[in-house]
Order: C-alpha cells, then structure tokens, then sequence
C-alpha cells in the first residue's frame, strides 16, 4: 500500500494519497488539486475515488476539480446533501483500490456528515507484510484532542446535540478499535476546528485513548459540558465555506489572472471600497505601508485570518514584496474562498513612496520598551488581541482583551482614546500587526506593536497579571 500525508501549514490541514495496484484515492482534498494528481502519476495511480470525510468549513476543497480532472468518482456521507453527482457512503459500506480496502465509519458529532475511513490491505501477496490499519478521522477525532460540536451550520442540531453524537461515535465505534491501529486527521494544530490539537500530524488509538483528554473516562453528560464550554469563536467565513463545499467550488483554472496597478490605480479602487492587503511582515508593514491598508502577513495562518477579517465579496488590492508573494497570496486567499482580486500593486511599496504618495507607520517595540513605557506612563493603553483563553492564562499588566476577531465590533467598547498612545500585543507580533492596521484605519494615530509578544514578556521575566476569576479558582 503507497500512503502519503500532504500538511498545509498555512491551513493546519492534512489531505491524503492512498494507492495501491495501480488505482488510488484523495481524501479531503484542498482547492490546488495538481499536486495530487502529479504525485499520482508519479506512482502509477489512477486516482479512483475522492473522499470527503465532512464538509470542510475552514477551506475551499478541490474535489469537483480533481473530479473534472480525473474522473474520479466524490464520495460523501449520505447526511452531506451535496448538490452534485457523487457517492453518498453509509456506515459500513467499503471501497476497493487495488487491495486496500476503504471502510466507511459514520462518525457525526462535529458535524451531522462526519466519517471516518478505516483503511485496511487485504491478504498481502506472498513474501509481504501485511499493513497495520490506518483511521482517517477527518474532524472527529484529532491528535489530543476531538472536532468542535457547534458547526452544524443551522441545521437543526444544538452544540449539545452534536456533542452527544461526538461522544457515542468515539466510544461505540473509534475506541472499539484495536491500540495500533493509525490515526491521521485532517487537521492539526491551530485548526479552529479542535481547541487543544497537538502538533503532531499522526498517533494511534492506543495513544489517544491514553493522553487525549476527550478520551478519558467520563460520562455523556460531563462530556458534552466539556465540550460546549469555552469554545473559541468560529470565522465568519465557516459557514459560506461549507456550503460552497456543498455545491462544489469552480474551478481554480477559471479565475483571471492576477493584473498589476499602478499607485494611482491603487489609490483610486481604495477610494471605491477595495481592501489593500497587505502580506508582508510586520516588520515591513510597519516601517512604511499604504495608508488604510490591512496587514495580514503571509508567514502566518494567513488564509484563515483572511477569512475572519475580510468579507467573502470584497474587493482586494494585494501589495507584496514581490509579484511571486502576490501570487502566492493570491492562491492562500482561493482556498479559503477569498476570490475578488482586482490586482497587485506593481513595485510594491517601493513604487508607491516613488509617486509621492503618503506613507503610513507603526513602530515596533520590544518587551523592553514596553516595560518602561508601562512604568513610566500612566495614560499608556495596552490592547491584548489573543484569544479570551490565552489572556485568561496570564496577561501583560493594565492590558484590556480584545480579540482580533472581534477588534472592530469591540473596540468602540473599550472606551480608549484614539488620540493617546496605544500598545497592542498579542502572543509573538502576527495578529496584533494586523491589530495595528484595524485600529490605524479607525482612527488611531499614536499605534505601537509589541515585537515577540506576550510570549517575550514572559520569558523576560516580566510580571503577569490575572484575570479576576482566572485567579480566584
């Protein structure tokens, strides 16, 4: 049997290759479907079968496409309703490539369509081992940890209702299985599909039924609180992207090709709306960028930040530092769904500062810098844009939470001055740049970004502050 694990870093996702006697199956595949079928060639694969084991909520998946490409034949659990010719699975039901078989498990409880695919080879030829077992688990089941309940997209399930069918499938059919069967999700840490997924891509049943923490002995009832506390907010974008998935999205070979701006072509779609994304660092961005633009750095989960900080329909500007990065982020911003490019400023920033144009800043400031500024003013306002979680686990001192997912409906709240000096911070200098851009569009004019983050203050030996009832339990 050929097995092949493809890692997404940028998507935390995980898509998969199994072949064997000359036939071969994707599953879950994401939206650039070449370099399945490149590998499959590579092999001597026919690719036969796509499988999705749910629909994907945080990317655009590539099944239609490989179909078109290959003839392969989509496979969903009977519960998705995909709006396409394909094959609904139930529990049970098995396919063949070569002598592998694919055994369908239904596994809902993150959401109603969930499977699982137990890949097993039948009687090895003469001379070979027989291959151990392998689980593809989709968001079910993750490395330390199990797919969140709440993403049934309206139809007609609560949290607890999912989190009750997630706990009868772990314990009536994945930890029925033997300890060495394999285990390979389809996503790993950072996913906010799961909120404690290890960084590992890989493990067995004998593995999580001993350290996953969803695994261990409870009842139903303790379970599904559990589960249904103190879940992250899901994007925005989740929902639209499931159901683009549901119909299948078009394919990537159909979008125009990425057309250059000039600065002034770029001043003038900003003034209609258009969103200037702007993928460089935060270092970059900081030491001159256009003004309004949106800094979401291509070095971190750059499509899903994209997805919860900028409406499907929107228009949008790229300015990168070369055309390669604006191709590139052009890409990351198809597979979350992100389509409406109008362009990328030609010479980047360079070209923009040539023109005369305004530039904009944010000076970057260490912890160091930080820590005196604290001591030293008392007017100082401090923003901590990470999760409600990691603030809850120890903050910088007189920093106010505000989630960059949220930092726009939210900050109006906070009753900050625009005009004073303001520090935003967040776990290592990624999402409070972003932070820095949102805030700086609205009006801030004093911004500072706290370079290495909480994360730095803390290894400085910084003191760290409580939340009240963080402290008190």
């Amino acid at each position: 049997m050929y097995f092949k694990q493809f890692y997404l870093g940028c998507l935390a996702h995980a898509s998969y290759l199994i072949g064997s006697d000359g036939e071969g199956a994707v599953i879950d595949p994401q939206r650039d479907v070449d370099q399945y079928i490149e590998e499959a060639n590579a092999q001597d694969l026919r690719i036969k079968y796509i499988l999705e084991t749910h629909l994907h909520a945080d990317f655009v998946s590539g099944h239609r496409e490989l179909a078109d490409k290959t003839g392969a034949e989509i496979v969903f659990g009977k519960e998705a309703g995909a709006t396409f010719p394909h094959r609904a699975v139930k529990d049970g039901d098995e396919l063949t490539i070569g002598r592998v078989k694919l055994r369908i498990m239904e596994t809902p409880g993150h959401t109603p369509e969930s499977v699982c695919v137990l890949v097993t080879e039948r009687e090895a030829k003469a001379g070979e081992d027989a291959c151990a077992a392998k689980l593809l688990t989709g968001d079910t089941l993750f490395i330390g940890d199990v797919g969140r309940p709440d993403l049934a997209g309206g139809r007609g399930y609560t949290s607890q209702d999912m989190a009750a069918m997630m706990y009868d499938s772990l314990h009536k059919k994945i930890l029925k299985l033997r300890d060495d069967v394999e285990v390979y999700p389809a996503h790993g840490a950072g996913s906010m599909c799961g909120k404690n997924i290890s960084t590992d891509t890989s493990s067995t049943i004998g593995q999580q039924r001993k350290f996953n923490y969803a695994l261990q002995p409870m009842s139903k009832d303790e379970f599904v609180r559990m589960m249904t506390t103190d879940l992250p907010e899901a994007p925005a974008y989740f929902p639209q992207d499931a159901e683009i998935n549901r119909g299948g999205a078009a394919s990537l070979e159909g979008l125009p090709p990425l057309q250059s701006m000039t600065p002034a072509e770029v001043a003038e779609c900003a003034k209609h709306g258009c969103i200037v994304l702007d993928v460089r660092t935060a270092d970059e961005f900081g030491a001159g960028h256009v003004p309004g633009s949106m800094n979401i750095g291509l070095s971190g989960q750059f499509a899903s930040w994209a997805g919860t900080l900028i409406p499907m329909t929107a228009p949008i500007v790229l300015l990168a530092e070369s055309e390669d990065k604006a191709e590139e982020a052009r890409m990351r911003l198809a597979r979350v769904g992100l389509e409406n490019i109008k362009g990328h400023l030609d010479g980047g920033i360079d070209a923009w500062k040539e023109v005369g144009f305004e530039v904009a800043t944010v000076p970057q400031i260490s912890v160091g810098d930080m820590k005196r500024l604290i001591d030293s003013r008392s007017d100082l306002q401090v923003i901590d844009v990470r999760r409600p979680a990691e603030y809850e686990n120890g903050h910088v001192p007189r920093a106010v939470t505000s989630p960059l997912s949220k930092l726009r409906e939210s900050w109006p709240s906070l009753a900050f001055d625009p005009t004073k000096t303001t520090t935003v911070i967040c776990a290592g200098g990624y999402r409070s740049s972003a932070a820095t851009s949102l805030l700086q569009a609205a009006g801030f004019a004093d911004l500072l970004n706290v370079t290495g983050g909480t994360t730095a203050w803390i290894k400085a030996g910084y003191e760290v502050e409580m939340p009240a009832k963080a402290a008190k339990s």
